[in-house]
């Protein structure tokens, strides 16, 4: 079985458990969660006296021995819990770990359960005699992991455990904001479920959940910018600079969103379906009808100038003086922002 299947296999009241468990994979989440399901299936079997190790190559390997052989001192059930890190546990580690596989396999609720939690092994390490033993021996949950192509469809299960849902180009855009790192993806999804009830979350929830970075969030700014919304627009800048959020954080939020509309715009003055160039840009609800406001707005002459007017804020951030620009990279900023709420040409 793969290890989903064996996982859900140990939610089972009745869950037959092997002797050892290897649980192995590159991503901590993953391995965390396989790792705590073992243990959660093994205190409902009684295993309750619980020891854990982390070894490598330099630790005293005679303390596994000594843990697998003494058993509990009240008799219960034995967890064995050993972490090696690195993968590579020297030549002590395995022989020891090699004698463990030889004493497990095959068995079942016995005594002493043992997880081992590896990283994905090398090839090389992967065919030494100690790995092949403990994988054969009992139960190896190997931990896939999760590609961009595969992310919405995880978010979409995750967000299923807690009764919620959102639709594709949603999951779409939260897969963009959390590609490649699945605690983090891991948290976002717990935090829509503290702040939204269960059912469909809009665009708009998640986008609120995510972005979010303060009090006056930067992703506020963008969005008064493009209603053109000037005395809201300034409130927030004047807020973000009080507070003292980082400068290239919000030229980031301000300059990306302009180079994008930079591209729809130039893309829809050549007769391109702009619904089309604004969805392939991950543009929906809200921030699509913003976007839309400042498309119309903003002269398709005007938008190069206005890239090339965020490059030289970006200049100016970093110390170099720009003809024909405020030396205060705030205020330049806040010009910057002006040109796309006011719609006006200028240089």
């Amino acid at each position: 079985m793969d290890a989903e299947r064996i996982l859900q296999s140990l939610n089972q009241t009745d869950a037959r458990l092997s002797a050892l468990f290897v649980v192995t994979g590159d991503d901590p989440l993953l391995t965390i969660e396989a790792a705590d399901a073992v243990r959660a299936a093994a205190r409902r079997a009684g295993y309750y006296d619980r020891k854990s190790l982390v070894m490598d190559a330099r630790s005293d390997w005679a303390e596994v021995a000594v843990a697998t052989q003494s058993g509990s001192l009240f008799g219960d059930k034995q967890l064995l819990e050993i972490t090696i890190p690195t993968g590579k546990p020297g030549k002590t580690g395995a022989e020891t770990l090699l004698g463990l596989a030889q004493s497990c396999h095959g068995l079942s609720n016995s005594d002493v359960l043992t997880i081992i939690s590896l990283p994905r092994l090398d090839k090389a390490t992967r065919d030494a005699k100690w790995a092949q033993s403990l994988l054969s021996a009992g139960t190896t949950l190997d931990l896939p992991n999760v590609d961009r192509a595969q992310l919405p469809k995880w978010i979409a299960s995750r967000l299923a455990r807690q009764k919620q849902s959102a639709q594709p180009a949603t999951l779409q855009w939260l897969a963009d904001k959390v590609e490649g790192n699945l605690l983090a993806a891991h948290q976002e999804i717990l935090k829509l479920g503290l702040l939204f009830p269960e059912g469909e979350l809009t665009p708009e929830h998640v986008e609120q959940a995510v972005m979010n970075v303060a009090r006056y969030d930067v992703f506020g700014l963008r969005d008064a910018m493009l209603a053109g919304d000037v005395e809201r627009m300034l409130r927030m800048m004047a807020g973000l600079k009080a507070e003292g959020e980082a400068l290239p954080l919000v030229l980031w939020a301000i300059g990306e969103e302009i180079r994008s509309l930079a591209r729809v715009a130039q893309t829809a003055s050549t007769g391109q379906d702009l619904t089309s160039i604004l969805r392939a840009l991950r543009f929906f609800g809200n921030h699509e009808r913003l976007a839309r406001q400042a498309i119309a707005r903003v002269p398709v002459s005007s938008w190069s100038a206005s890239v090339q007017h965020a490059h030289e804020v970006d200049r100016i951030i970093k110390g170099i003086p720009v003809p024909g620009r405020l030396h205060d990279p705030w205020e330049e900023m806040t010009r910057l922002a002006m040109r796309i709420a006011v719609g006006a040409s200028k240089r």
